[in-house]
């Protein structure tokens, strides 16, 4: 049997199913979460499996990010991923996504590392470096580390490899106390199911998001070329 895709909706128009007699029973609704049945998959093991890791990782678990749009105007007005988002979109948004602490100095992303999550920042500041291996003749050097850049309040990090499962590009750090929002791949798969506006419109604009680096890194590679 094929396995599916949680990015994928449901096939619409699909050949239909035999279904028992009986009708599914309702689970118990999870915290911020949507009421599932039987006959729907179990997405509850996925999001155990992620707030530990998250746990794993030293960062403290708040819960979930209900609410959201009550963290005020600036996280619309400063986040290119959210800027068409209404209010009520974003605490649907919210609902589906945890809500982390690092302290300063905490790795909330590690270079080389696999992950089908990525960050929200909603307050603090985050260091992105990348390691830099010693050459042939330096095979005795330590390893050194560039910096990329600093993300603050609506900057999103680690959605890549959210998308392909590939390792992660850099590492992000702490620079002092950084909440950020969690989202999952399996997360934006149920939001499509559930909320298919909202699914849909996160899902366009982290695409344009990284098409636009994908074109900022090909114009600074264009310059580095001119300048041989």
């Amino acid at each position: 049997m094929a396995a599916t895709d949680p990015l994928k909706p449901d096939a619409a128009g699909g050949a239909p199913q035999e279904r028992s007699a009986e009708p599914a029973q309702a689970s118990p609704a999870p915290p911020g979460g949507v009421r599932q049945t039987e006959s729907e998959p179990n997405t509850d093991v996925g999001a155990i499996s992620l707030e530990q890791k998250l746990q794993d990782a030293g960062l403290e678990l708040l819960g979930n990010c209900q609410k959201m749009s009550g963290r005020g105007p600036g996280l619309l007005e400063h986040s290119a991923i959210l800027e068409d988002f209404t209010p009520q979109e974003l605490d649907t948004l919210g609902e589906s996504m945890l809500l982390v602490r690092a302290q300063p100095g905490q790795v909330l992303l590690s270079e080389g590392d696999q992950g089908d999550w990525m960050l929200l920042l909603l307050s603090g500041t985050v260091d992105v470096t990348k390691s830099t291996p010693p050459t042939d003749d330096e095979a005795q050097s330590n390893e050194s580390f560039s910096r990329l850049g600093v993300a603050t309040e609506g900057a999103t990090l680690g959605e890549m490899s959210m998308f392909d499962r590939d390792v992660r590009y850099a590492t992000c750090t702490a620079i002092d106390v950084v909440e950020a929002a969690v989202l999952s791949r399996a997360a934006i798969g149920q939001l499509i199911r559930q909320h298919p506006g909202v699914g849909a419109k996160l899902v366009v604009k982290i695409t344009q998001l990284l098409a636009q680096r994908l074109r900022n890194t090909s114009n600074r590679m264009v310059k580095m070329l001119q300048k041989e």
